[in-house]
């Protein structure tokens, strides 16, 4: 077992995602000498493969936008949301330190951000619920600039990419699918094209990078530019105390075992709970299944070997953040997932069904609160049902618009079609005549641009992510000719909201509220401030980069006291 006593570093980090990363650049950009410990052979984790949005009230992008959000007001939202009761000042803290930290590293760093601009946040009904400004978004990155190292950053799903390997953003998808009706869409895609191809002569995919994966590659980018050592395929097996204080940490690795010490402490920022079984079985002692969307090599590293030294864990009603998701079948004969966010619920023309035949929720709610239906009324799985035409129009799933050959969909066995609903609700396994009763009730209002049971479209959000050419409501439109489509969605979890007790400093705590000495945690895996809820676009992002900034400035100011 090696030893890293000859060249001890100030912080060990463990865990490469936006969290992790964080907290390793901004500490090493205040001087300390940081090793950033990542259990995979990329950087990026659950980050790389999101939408990279952070949800950060009176943001200064969004300010010299001209949005005018507020901190004030986002904090009556939450008040609203969540509870006026701020566990241990963590929330204030984040209202206090948010803007600044994005501040900071756009600074001294190249990770940037541009306001979202209008990006509603999920429940728009609740007082202090901002329609746009509160949301800012990642800059594009040029992945040529990573040299070889390009190939460290995780990819994204492979069916949010076109062609093969190409990263689009949602302004892209517009021009792609309009690239015959205008110059200006025309050129845009031509130019996306010709630098994929471009890219593809030396690199496994596009360069280009968009959403989460621009977010890890700036931040990955910099830890490079400031220096900080990285050690990829180093998973944490256990932490070293000493007189009670973390000096260090275990690990395994390719070329055995290995003990880290570090002279202030270590961070924890290994992706929460992800597929650690028992955990999981714990966290959510219903059974109801669930596919973690995770990757594999977060296995709850982090919060179990916490655990072990008498951390204590908090949970939340629901303990995970939730996505619906559906089962794609691969060429490779691999089953992927794809999450369904909003290219497809949103729409005009789709309702979702239980095993009953019945629509339980508003199709268009954001995909946590979606997913929360479904486990509300038992609808696991559920089927989003549609017409034919509508998923050549809009997509469905992993099935990208404009698809007009839906056959190697169903030979799949992705996708499910029938001539009737009758026998479409055959096909599925659902009680004779209940599906066209449904549908028949909810087109009765959808002519109406109504929908008396779920709102659906009732709300701005809902109406954002619906089509603003369909009147008179963008998310409601009948569904009535067939051939029919379905297809079963499943909850999936994105993030765990349960996770390590930590203080406003991200310090660890004990069942006794009280720190265990030198021991951070960011990211998932520790407990949510949004203790179980979902406000908006970016509410595990946000939380996670701004408490790994804040726990690299405490790390700052303990090494000067240790050194003093």
């Amino acid at each position: 077992m090696s030893q890293g006593h000859a060249s001890q570093p100030d912080l060990i980090v463990v865990g490469a995602g936006a969290g992790g990363m964080t907290a390793a650049l901004v500490a090493a950009l205040d001087g300390l000498r940081v090793v950033l410990c990542e259990a995979s052979e990329q950087v990026g984790g659950t980050t790389a493969t999101s939408a990279g949005t952070l949800w950060v009230p009176g943001n200064p992008q969004g300010q010299a936008a001209g949005h005018g959000d507020t901190v004030n007001a986002a904090r009556q939202y939450l008040d609203a949301l969540i509870g006026p009761l701020d566990a241990r000042g963590r929330r204030e803290a984040y209202f206090a330190t948010a803007a600044q930290a994005l501040g900071d590293l756009q600074a001294r760093s190249a990770v940037a951000f541009a306001s979202s601009g209008m990006h509603p946040d999920y429940l728009p009904q609740l007082p202090g619920a901002a329609v746009s400004g509160r949301a800012v978004s990642p800059l594009p990155f040029d992945g040529r600039l990573l040299g070889r190292d390009f190939v460290r950053v995780r990819p994204p799903l492979p069916e949010f990419m076109v062609l093969g390997g190409m990263m689009v953003g949602k302004a892209d998808i517009t021009a792609l699918l309009n690239r015959y009706r205008s110059w200006r869409h025309f050129s845009h895609s031509a130019r996306l094209v010709l630098r994929y191809a471009a890219d593809r002569l030396r690199y496994p995919r596009g360069t280009r990078l968009v959403m989460g994966n621009a977010l890890v590659a700036r931040l990955f980018h910099s830890l490079r530019q400031a220096g900080v050592d990285i050690r990829f395929g180093w998973r944490l097996t256990g932490l070293h105390q000493e007189k009670g204080r973390v000096v260090g940490a275990r690990f395994t690795a390719g070329d055995g075992e290995h003990t880290l010490r570090a002279r202030v402490g270590v961070v924890l920022a290994t992706g929460g709970v992800g597929h650690h079984a028992a955990l999981r079985r714990e966290l959510d002692p219903t059974g109801t299944p669930v596919h973690p969307l995770a990757p594999p090599s977060v296995r709850g590293d982090g919060v179990a070997s916490a655990r072990e030294l008498g951390a204590a864990i908090e949970q939340h009603p629901g303990n995970f953040f939730w996505q619906p998701v559906s089962r794609v079948p691969r060429a490779d004969g691999s089953t992927g997932l794809f999450p369904h966010l909003f290219l497809d619920r949103a729409k005009p023309g789709l309702i979702a069904v239980n095993a009953q035949g019945q629509r339980f929720v508003d199709e268009a709610a954001s995909y946590h609160h979606f997913v929360e239906g479904m486990v509300r009324a038992g609808a696991v799985p559920a089927h989003l049902v549609c017409e034919a035409a509508f998923v050549r129009r809009y997509g469905l799933g992993a099935i990208p618009p404009g698809t007009t050959d839906l056959r190697p969909w169903l030979a799949r066995g992705y996708l499910v079609q029938a001539p009737t609903l009758d026998a479409l609700a055959q096909a599925l396994g659902l009680p004779a005549g209940a599906l066209p009763a449904n549908v028949a009730r909810y087109n009765e209002g959808a002519r109406r641009g109504e929908d008396p049971d779920f709102g659906k479209g009732a709300s701005v959000f809902d109406r954002f992510n619906g089509d603003p050419a369909h009147a008179p409501n963008p998310c409601l439109a009948p569904i009535e000719a067939g051939p029919f489509c379905a297809l079963t969605v499943w909850p999936g979890d994105a993030a765990s909201s349960a996770g390590l007790v930590t203080d406003v400093h991200g310090r660890v705590l004990d069942a006794a509220g009280l720190p265990l000495p030198g021991l951070y945690a960011c990211g998932n895996d520790a407990a949510s401030v949004m203790q179980g809820r979902y406000p908006g676009p970016g509410t595990t992002l946000g939380p996670a980069m701004v408490e790994g900034w804040r726990i690299a400035r405490h790390a700052r100011d303990a090494g000067d006291a240790l050194r003093a």
